[in-house]
């Protein structure tokens, strides 16, 4: 029997991760064991993710062990993953996307966006903080960092009145019973990639291998829109401290059709950016480029410039 060894964050919600995979792994006839890695975006809690740079943050010490062989596949959050990967490393798979909407997870049961007293929001996220100075301008956001189980327990302790989370982390962590508010994807589109998770490989895997690997946790349906969504990305030269974001999905009435939305807003909230375009499943990495393609003519590059200019200070 084949042994795989799949890297991965020591997070409880990246080994539910490294789990589901490894019982997709197994169910082929694989053997399987989880390798715990700490990545530079696990240590350093005191900044942001945007101060910390986008690059890698929590990849480049599991990429580093992949190129070692001291791993065979690495299991990522794909939100997680750059849109350029270090030369001599690709993504073989994509699961199927859960829910990839975000929501608002509070320990007060009392606990509404739009109350009289204005809340106090726990996030990371530029994008998730623009678009709350947006659509809430009366809420403040603080930054809130660590796996989310760290996260909940800063937010009992007073750190905030909610979180601003992905539904899909909630709910495999079985917090569902927190959630507050579901925000709609009509102005909280969220970031590429949410809700699926993405295995990397180094390029001297041998093909048999990847393509078997492939045939067991890809999930075609998914991979056709987050090519799509990734090459948006790659064309924006996006990352965590961007806030640029878009979602692909397939036309509900012809499966052959991919529709993604997408933009970018400012960091103060007052630009923004959004368009929808559609095209063939053939032609979804083409449909990603063509919207960031719209998104710079149409104002996109400035406020790109703005923001870069903005986080050198």
């Amino acid at each position: 029997m084949q042994h795989i060894r799949i890297g991965t964050r020591g997070s409880r919600l990246a080994l539910w991760q490294a789990e589901h995979i490894a019982a997709l792994l197994k169910e082929g006839g694989f053997a399987t064991e989880i390798v715990k890695i700490e990545t530079k975006g696990d240590k350093i809690l005191d900044v942001s993710i945007a101060k910390i740079g986008s690059k890698g943050v929590f990849t480049e010490e599991i990429e580093t062990q992949l190129a070692e062989g001291s791993i065979d596949i690495a299991v990522h959050s794909a939100k997680d993953m750059p849109s350029v990967l270090p030369e001599g490393f690709e993504l073989i798979a994509f699961t199927e996307r859960e829910k990839a909407h975000d929501v608002l997870v509070s320990h007060r049961e009392d606990f509404r966006l739009d109350a009289d007293s204005p809340p106090l929001i726990g996030t990371a996220s530029t994008r998730r903080v623009a678009l709350l100075k947006r659509y809430y301008p009366k809420t403040t956001t603080t930054a809130v960092r660590g796996n989310l189980q760290t996260r909940i327990a800063k937010m009992k302790d007073g750190a905030c009145d909610a979180l601003l989370l992905a539904y899909a982390g909630v709910y495999r962590m079985g917090y569902t019973d927190m959630i507050k508010e579901q925000l709609p994807f009509s102005r909280f589109i969220p970031a590429v990639g949410q809700g699926s998770i993405a295995i990397e490989c180094y390029d001297q895997m041998d093909p048999q291998l990847k393509n078997r690997l492939k045939e067991l946790l890809n999930h075609s349906a998914t991979e056709q829109c987050l090519l799509a969504e990734r090459a948006f990305l790659k064309k924006l030269q996006g990352g965590c401290s961007i806030p640029v974001f878009a979602m692909a999905v397939h036309s509900a009435d012809d499966e052959g059709q991919v529709t993604i939305k997408g933009g970018i807003i400012s960091l103060n909230g007052k630009q923004l950016i959004e368009a929808e375009f559609h095209a063939p499943v053939a032609d979804a990495h083409r449909l990603g480029e063509q919207l960031a393609d719209h998104i710079l003519k149409v104002g996109g590059d400035v406020i790109l410039r703005e923001i870069r200019a903005a986080q050198q200070k």
